[in-house]
């Protein structure tokens, strides 16, 4: 267990340059700087700019904070077949936002190319104990994983050129669908969130991938072909889940390389949501340079370039996905449901009375008038004063 002083990591602040405390001030006596200065943000005008403005004024507000801790380590396979939509962008940009957000994350690269941990600046060249050493030789996790530089909290198992013949040789090997998940349980180290990075493919190695996880992550790329072949990864997530992982469930679906200016962006993105609902982020991943450019330094864009437009986009996704956790969504239900209760009965005035039943006359036999008890009683009166 870290101390409440390393809860936010080493990146609480996404904005670049030099901070001072928030109850600081000039040497002249002027405003304090720092975090001060932006609890407050000035209005934004009501256009696109400037509500994206806000948005990221809002989002670098919230960098930092430290988020739940899920109950038990979740478990999430980012997957889609088809290549070039950001799967492996996606997987440690992610990881490292919740590392941010104070969470301890594992990184899984099961892409034999080992894109994953190159952009994670871990050392994964042939002699490195790999990922591949833990799915055909049983060699436990623990030897393998390396920790993230520039990031506390995060570590990766990583991918050597090795695992491109894990596919052949896992098909003589007993219990070959489960090796990892079988590695991953057998983890000591605490873990939050162990991420699994899938090659554009469905063999053996995604199908290890599937069985060790319990939720599906789903990139898909704003653009014209983004919905080609995820029809196959559907029905092998229900083939998974029906014979080898009771557990796995579609969790996420997130959207990457938008551009709102085009039309295109903004009818797949609407598409999507139709088709999944409430599985689809809030948060876009839009197209921005410097995503792609940070892999080509061994980062992430968190640590490349913390004010991009990409990193707070990162950032908040990660957000939306630490606050889905199941347990946290009933804590939340919960909540609101007794704040909902306390506020019925602040606002709600004194008790009702209640309702007196009416009641109909006492039917009388035919040929007689109804009684008169106001008379009758009047009449006796009168009677005992004589």
């Amino acid at each position: 267990m870290r101390s409440d002083a390393n809860i936010a990591g080493p990146m609480a602040d996404p904005v670049p340059g030099p901070r001072t405390e928030s109850g600081d001030t000039s040497a002249g006596g002027g405003a304090p700087r720092g975090d001060a200065a932006r609890e407050t943000p000035p209005p934004m005008d009501d256009t696109p700019i400037g509500r994206a403005a806000q948005q990221a004024v809002e989002a670098m507000n919230r960098a930092g904070e430290g988020l739940p801790r899920p109950a038990q380590t979740r478990v999430m396979v980012v997957a889609n077949q088809k290549g070039g939509v950001g799967k492996t962008t996606t997987t440690v940009n992610l990881a490292a936002s919740l590392a941010l957000h104070g969470a301890r994350v594992l990184v899984v690269d099961l892409d034999p190319q080992g894109n994953a941990s190159t952009a994670l600046g871990v050392d994964h060249h042939a002699e490195v104990p790999s990922i591949y050493d833990v799915l055909v030789e049983s060699k436990p996790l623990s030897e393998v994983v390396q920790p993230v530089p520039d990031v506390e909290g995060l570590f990766c198992a990583p991918a050597t050129i090795d695992l491109a013949g894990a596919e052949i040789e896992l098909v003589s090997l007993v219990a070959r669908e489960s090796r990892l998940q079988r590695a991953i349980e057998a983890y000591e180290q605490p873990l939050d969130y162990v991420l699994i990075d899938c090659p554009p493919s469905l063999g053996l190695l995604t199908v290890n991938a599937l069985v060790a996880g319990a939720e599906v992550l789903i990139p898909i790329q704003c653009e014209y072909y983004a919905l080609e072949g995820l029809g196959q990864l559907l029905r092998n997530v229900e083939l998974v889940r029906g014979h080898l992982n009771p557990r796995l469930h579609i969790s996420t679906i997130i959207l990457t390389m938008y551009d709102g200016r085009t039309r295109l962006a903004s009818q797949v993105a609407e598409e999507v949501r139709g088709h999944f609902g409430k599985e689809v982020l809030r948060t876009n991943i839009p197209r921005s340079v410097r995503i792609s450019e940070a892999p080509s330094y061994g980062q992430t864009v968190l640590t490349y370039d913390p004010g991009s437009s990409g990193s707070l986009s990162y950032l908040e996704a990660a957000r939306e996905i630490a606050l889905r956790d199941p347990h946290v969504e009933q804590a939340q239900q919960a909540q609101e449901a007794q704040q909902a209760q306390e506020a019925q009965q602040a606002y709600q005035g004194p008790p009702a009375q209640p309702a007196v039943p009416f009641q109909t006359p006492q039917q009388q036999p035919l040929g007689q008038p109804p009684a008169q008890p106001h008379q009758a009683q009047q009449h006796g009166s009168m009677a005992e004063g004589q």
